[in-house]
């Protein structure tokens, strides 16, 4: 498909997938891999497949058609003849053949075009079929990101986890030596045991949901849904902010929605002119080659016989439906009546489009200044902790106030994670309603 092929060639990497042991799974391998495997994408390829098939010329009814019969007959008859006058002749077992062979040719010069405009109707179908599954292919897309930017986001997760169960078990030995020197209480010993407990739960718990996000993804790339040894790509880049405003401004004449009801909205129109030609007259050709053998037998009257004839028949014939009872009359006040509906869905679907387009936009915005404001936290709780950390090695904070400032990195650091990638997410939403999803490298 024209669509998918463009898609593919606008990856930067096309490499096969495989599952090595944790393998760095590309963004590129996944669409790639989504593109041949992906079961609804491989629906819309064959409705694709189907509406291509349906726009051939065997399809058009401009082909004549050809049709061959042949036939035989046998009868076996007892015959009594009683003439006026004459004798009674009687005949026993009296057998009779016929056969027939012709081919026919038919043919329409003329339907009052709506041969012509249903066959216009076919391709501009095919094309809004093309406009479906690519509308589907994006769809996909989205839905296999967020789960790949979800095992990113665990992943990214995972490693700040280990990280504070590293420094909550530096602490827990800490704690230890302060009791056998006789610094610290054992209520410190305990306090750091729990805080290690919480961080070991919270660090299975996400490992758990990483296992099942790949998974997912699994599904999604019609892969072996065990088949979890692998990692994904963690970077995140965002697209120029002019290049996002010049997609914005061209998105009516992009976004798929829009394309569709347009292809309707012909559609629609054909369905009208079809309905029309129901106006007007249909001339046919028609013609024949036809062979035929009767053997009869000898009568009272008439000697046996075999007759064979064989020969060529053409005829012309004009039908015109003068008035059929005002059929052709409601179809075509009912395909005005549905190409109207077609012109105020387009007309309702570009506001929505305008509407969804604006609130991506700003949501794609506020994302972005949630991502810088979220940096900045973790810039200042990186900073705070770093100076508790030195304060609790000289015994000058609690571990209390020690393990708050741990807890208060965890979160910004997590909420960093997840910040950046709602903030891909939303850009991903915005190209697809710009129709630009398909155009660049995610």
């Amino acid at each position: 498909m024209k669509i998918l092929l463009r898609f593919i060639l606008i990856l930067v990497v096309c490499i096969p997938f495989t599952g090595s042991a944790q393998q760095v799974l590309s963004k590129n391998e996944v669409i790639a891999r989504a593109l041949e495997e992906n079961f609804g994408i491989r629906l819309a390829n064959n409705a694709v497949e189907i509406a291509e098939n349906n726009q051939s010329i065997y399809n058009s009814g401009y082909l004549p058609s050809l049709t061959g019969l042949a036939g035989t007959n046998y009868d076996l008859n007892d015959r009594v003849t009683d003439p006026e006058g004459g004798e009674r002749f009687e005949q026993q077992d009296v057998e009779s053949n016929r056969y027939n062979a012709s081919l026919n040719l038919d043919y329409t010069l003329f339907d009052g075009l709506g041969r012509h405009y249903n066959y216009k109707s076919l391709k501009e179908q095919y094309d809004l079929s093309e406009l479906e599954a690519r509308e589907t292919v994006e769809r996909s897309i989205l839905e296999i990101m967020s789960v790949y930017y979800e095992i990113a986001r665990l992943s990214e997760n995972m490693d700040v986890l280990k990280e504070t169960m590293q420094i909550s078990r530096e602490r827990l030995t800490r704690a230890k030596y302060q009791f056998e020197y006789g610094q610290a209480n054992n209520l410190v010993v305990l306090n750091a045991r729990v805080d290690v407990n919480r961080d070991s739960v919270a660090l299975i718990e996400t490992k758990q949901q990483l296992v099942n996000t790949k998974r997912d993804l699994n599904v999604l790339l019609n892969r072996q849904i065990d088949a979890n040894e692998f990692k994904v790509d963690t970077s995140v880049n965002f697209i120029p902010e002019l290049v996002i405003d010049s997609y914005v401004e061209k998105a009516e004449l992009n976004n798929v929605s829009l394309l569709q009801i347009e292809k309707s909205l012909v559609i629609s129109d054909y369905d009208l002119k079809i309905s029309k030609s129901g106006y007007l007259p249909s001339l046919g050709l028609s013609g024949s080659y036809g062979w035929n053998r009767n053997r009869s037998a000898a009568s009272a009257f008439f000697p046996g016989s075999t007759t064979t004839t064989d020969g060529f028949s053409a005829g012309i014939n004009l039908v015109w439906n003068i008035f059929d009872s005002g059929r052709t009359h409601v179809q075509v006040e009912n395909a005005k009546v549905r190409y109207s509906n077609q012109q105020i869905l387009r007309e309702q679907l570009k506001q929505e489009v305008r509407r969804d387009i604006a609130n991506a936009l700003g949501n794609y915005q506020n994302k972005l200044y949630v991502l810088e404001v979220q940096q900045e936290n973790v810039d200042t709780n990186l900073d705070n902790f770093s100076r508790s950390e030195e304060q609790y090695k000289l015994g000058r904070i609690t571990s209390i106030e020690f393990r708050q400032a741990q807890i208060n990195l965890l979160d910004a650091r997590t909420s960093l994670n997840l910040a950046k990638y709602d903030a891909k997410l939303a850009e991903l939403q915005l190209l697809q309603l710009t129709g630009q999803l398909l155009n660049v490298e995610i």
